[in-house]
């Protein structure tokens, strides 16, 4: 007499699981991720200094207090010392860093961690506010 496994039970008891291990996925709800819209941003400072980043990397800054705001390129050895020129003693003064589309967020956390390092504490991100529709505002 020979002694054998009967392994037929074993296979439809496989089968039956790689049914259920399948079918199972499809029966769950995916999750919803709800991100923040930038028409949630808060609004910009009323005089703030603006250091912009270029999509090629170059710096430059625009004083929004000024009569006539336009740029000023500076480099990454002088961004610091022409910031505390622009602020003419009110430390209280904020920044904002606004970026290019193209620009890497990394060079944008490189300049926002520059002006860390050298005391400034009011730095924000520019955002674009979003306008009626969805369109943004200018």
């Amino acid at each position: 007499m020979m002694n054998q496994i009967n392994v037929v039970p074993y296979i439809d008891v496989m089968l039956v699981l790689l049914v259920i291990f399948m079918v199972a996925p499809q029966a769950t709800p995916t999750g919803s991720i709800e991100l923040p819209s930038v028409g949630q941003a808060s609004q910009t400072p009323v005089q703030p200094i603006e250091v912009i980043v270029k999509a090629d990397g170059k710096l430059a800054l625009r004083d929004r207090g000024a009569a006539s705001p336009k740029e000023i390129p500076v480099t990454r050895d002088t961004l610091v010392s022409t910031v505390r020129d622009m602020q003419a003693g009110d430390a209280s003064r904020p920044l904002v860093v606004a970026g290019d589309k193209a620009v890497r967020y990394e060079e944008i956390t490189k300049v926002v961690g520059a002006l860390q390092n050298n005391g400034f504490t009011r730095i924000g991100l520019l955002v674009e506010q979003a306008g009626q529709n969805g369109k943004p505002a200018r």
